[in-house]
């Protein structure tokens, strides 16, 4: 951990008191990350916090060739990105995908405090992809949770006692949990209808009413949208159309079903708004691979 004295930014890295920042050294990376096929997919380059980080300003005009995630604990700043000017307050976070031209920067009255992580990988292109991390390249709101200060904390010192390959492999197998505290925030936490957005409410209606025949008009004009506009949101989401996605959670209840009891296949299928046995088992064989009956002998063998 660093204790310095003088403040404000220099060639893009702040100096203030209670910084502490770790990078890990180039040689490092090559020797003993890139060559790696398990660290090579994510991994971290450097980490740092900067308590009340007066002057904290950085311009990269060609942006970082990894990832940067950047989380405010307290005061507030900003950051631009593609001509675009966002605001930046406590307990909000953002991602910055790899070689973007960026600047961010701490608010003059009122500095930031900022945790954040720079990560790389050959896995970036796929990830920076996905539609749960594109929704955070703008600001974005989290609970703030002692998980994700313990999370940091055991990432930092690990890599503080040195870099040798367990405690590089420990650091970055912490990576991914870190990541998802945030990217993920409300799976943390218990969720209820009322909080979360309507993708992730329509799924806790389906689990409500799995013995129910859900129809996508039904489901559509609950959030208020068109049947195309719903399907589009929830499949942009989840990866399926909401009544394929209603199949699967109740097969998934299903195969629970088989797993721990001993009710026939029939009455189980009526439990889940299936009228025809024959109609419910070629559904369970397309979701599940096999069967109920197959299913059930083999899973209790």
């Amino acid at each position: 951990m660093e204790n310095l004295t003088k403040g404000g930014s220099h060639k893009n890295i702040w100096y203030g008191l209670g910084r502490q920042r770790i990078e890990i050294p180039k040689p490092v990376l090559k020797s003993h990350v890139l060559n790696n096929p398990f660290l090579k997919q994510l991994y971290i380059a450097s980490l740092g916090y900067y308590p009340k980080a007066a002057g904290h300003y950085t311009f990269r005009k060609k942006g970082l060739p990894e990832n940067f995630l950047f989380y405010c604990v307290d005061g507030a700043g900003w950051y631009k990105i593609e001509d675009k000017q966002y605001e930046v307050k406590a307990n909000e976070f953002f991602l910055l995908p790899q070689n973007l031209p960026h600047a961010y920067g701490s608010r003059d009255h009122d500095p930031w405090s900022i945790y954040w992580v720079h990560f790389g990988g050959e896995l970036l292109p796929f990830f920076n992809s996905t539609y749960a991390v594109q929704t955070h390249f703008k600001p974005y709101h989290v609970k703030s949770s002692i998980e994700v200060f313990s999370s940091f904390s055991k990432i930092y010192k690990a890599l503080e006692l040195g870099y040798s390959m367990d405690n590089l492999i420990f650091a970055n197998m912490c990576l991914p949990h870190f990541i998802s505290l945030f990217i993920y925030n409300s799976k943390h936490f218990t969720a209820t209808a009322d909080n979360i957005n309507c993708v992730d409410s329509a799924i806790l209606y389906m689990q409500e009413h799995i013995h129910k025949n859900l129809s996508l008009n039904e489901l559509s004009n609950r959030y208020n949208y068109s049947p195309s506009r719903f399907s589009s949101l929830f499949k942009q989401k989840t990866g399926y159309a909401p009544i394929d996605y209603f199949i699967q959670l109740k097969m998934q209840k299903a195969s629970r079903q088989l797993d721990f009891t001993d009710e026939s296949v029939k009455k189980i299928a009526l439990t889940l708004g299936f009228d025809d046995p024959y109609y419910f088992s070629r559904r369970f064989s397309k979701v599940i691979g096999m069967s109920p009956t197959k299913y059930r002998l083999i899973k209790k063998d």
